[in-house]
This record gives C-alpha cells, sequence and structure tokens, in this order.
C-alpha cells in the first residue's frame, strides 16, 4: 500500500509525476515545452501519444519510476511511511 494522501501533500512528488508523464510524450515526438503554443495543439498531442503503444508505454515507465519506492520489497511505501500524517522536515 502506498501512502498517496501523503505524497500528494509534497509539491516534489507531484511535479515528478506531473514531470514523468509530459518528458517522454515531448521527447518521442521531438517536442519541447515551447512548441505547445495552443490548446489544440496540447490535445492533438495527447491523443497521438495515447494513440501510440509505444509512447503510452513510455508514460507508464516513467510514472513507475517516479511512484515506486526503491527502498522497499514490492509496490508499496515502508510501514514508517505508511504510518505519515504529515510530511516529515
Amino acid at each position: 500500500m502506498i501512502n498517496w494522501k501523503i505524497r500528494f501533500k509534497n509539491p516534489i512528488f507531484i511535479s515528478q509525476l506531473l514531470l514523468s508523464f509530459i518528458i517522454p510524450i515531448l521527447g518521442y515526438f521531438g517536442l519541447t515545452a515551447q512548441d505547445i503554443t495552443t490548446w489544440a495543439s496540447l490535445f492533438s498531442l495527447l491523443v497521438d501519444a495515447f494513440s501510440n503503444p509505444y509512447v503510452v508505454l513510455l508514460v507508464v515507465v516513467s510514472v513507475w519510476n517516479a511512484v515506486n519506492d526503491p527502498t522497499t520489497k514490492g509496490i508499496q511505501d515502508s510501514s514508517l511511511a505508511k504510518r505519515y500524517e504529515f510530511l516529515k522536515k
């Protein structure tokens, strides 16, 4: 089990998750964030990305790497992290 409540309170985790979603898509299509200048181009890029199984796999692996805690076995947080109610300082 993952302590999602605490993870989403951490702005670094949110940034990491967003970037792990965006960067593989931009990289595959050879774009930068500056190339996305309209909502239509963003929507078109997302449709193209999710129509391509390879890009979907890249995003899934990237998100997995952002979410997975390599210090524990399997897909879970440590027992200590599961008990957190506030971010450690």
